[in-house]
C-alpha cells in the first residue's frame, strides 16, 4: 500500500490538525486549537504531516485519516510546557551540540488504524529529521496508551524513561527514543507519496 501523506506549512496546517482532532472521541482532555498549535510552532522548525484516504461518500475526495506533528526542542525553552518537558528529559537526553526532535501529537482515525498508516507518518517524519540534521527523535506517551506503545516498540523506539504516577499506573508517563542516522532509514517498510499542501 503506498500512502499519500501531506506536508502542511503551519497556518494552514493547524487548522487542519484542529479539524482532525475533533474526530477523535478517544482523546481525553482539551483538544489542540489552531491558535494553540501555531503559538507552540511559530518560532520554530516544526513538521504537519497528515495521511489522506479516499472518503467512502465520494472516492474522488481524499480525506485526513491520521496525523503526526513534530518540532525542535532546545535545551532553553521559554514556553513552560516545553521547559518542563526539557527539565524532565534533562538526565536522559544530551542536549549539548545536538538537535533534538521532539513529536509531540498524533494519532490514526479508528476506522484506519492497522493499515501501516501512524508506522508512515513516523517514518516519513523521521526522514525529514535526519534530512534537517536532526540527531535525536524524542516522544512522550501514558503508560495506558498501549497501542501506541507497542507501534513504538516495533518502530524500535528506546524507553528512556518512566515517571510512575502516584495512584494510577495507567497515568504514568513514558519517555522514548531514538536516534537519527542513515541506518535508521534503511530500517524504513512504507511506500510514501509526500507532497506539499497548498
Amino acid at each position: 500500500m503506498e500512502h499519500i501523506i501531506r506536508q502542511y506549512k503551519l497556518e494552514q496546517g493547524a487548522l487542519e490538525i484542529q479539524y482532525i482532532e475533533e474526530l477523535f472521541r478517544e482523546f481525553s482532555g482539551k483538544k489542540k486549537t489552531a491558535d494553540e498549535i501555531i503559538r507552540r510552532l511559530k518560532d520554530r522548525e516544526h513538521l504537519i504531516l497528515l495521511s489522506m484516504a479516499r472518503s467512502d461518500e465520494d472516492p474522488e475526495l481524499e480525506i485526513p485519516v491520521a496525523f503526526k506533528v513534530g518540532h525542535e526542542l532546545r535545551a532553553v525553552e521559554t514556553d513552560l510546557q516545553l521547559s518542563d518537558l526539557v527539565f524532565h528529559l534533562r538526565d536522559v537526553v544530551d542536549f549539548r551540540g545536538r538537535k533534538i526532535f521532539y513529536s509531540w501529537i498524533g494519532g490514526t482515525r479508528e476506522q484506519w488504524r492497522g493499515q501501516g498508516r501512524y508506522r508512515a507518518l513516523t517514518e516519513q517524519q523521521e526522514e525529514w529529521a535526519h534530512q534537517h540534521a536532526y540527531h535525536e527523535l524524542v516522544v512522550k506517551t501514558k503508560n495506558k496508551y498501549y497501542h501506541m506503545r507497542a507501534t513504538l516498540d516495533h518502530l524500535r523506539f528506546d524507553v528512556i524513561k518512566f515517571e510512575a504516577h502516584r495512584t494510577d499506573n495507567r497515568e504514568s508517563k513514558v519517555y522514548l527514543s531514538k536516534r537519527l542516522d542513515v541506518d535508521v532509514l534503511k530500517t524504513h517498510q512504507t511506500l510514501r507519496y509526500v507532497v506539499e499542501a497548498a
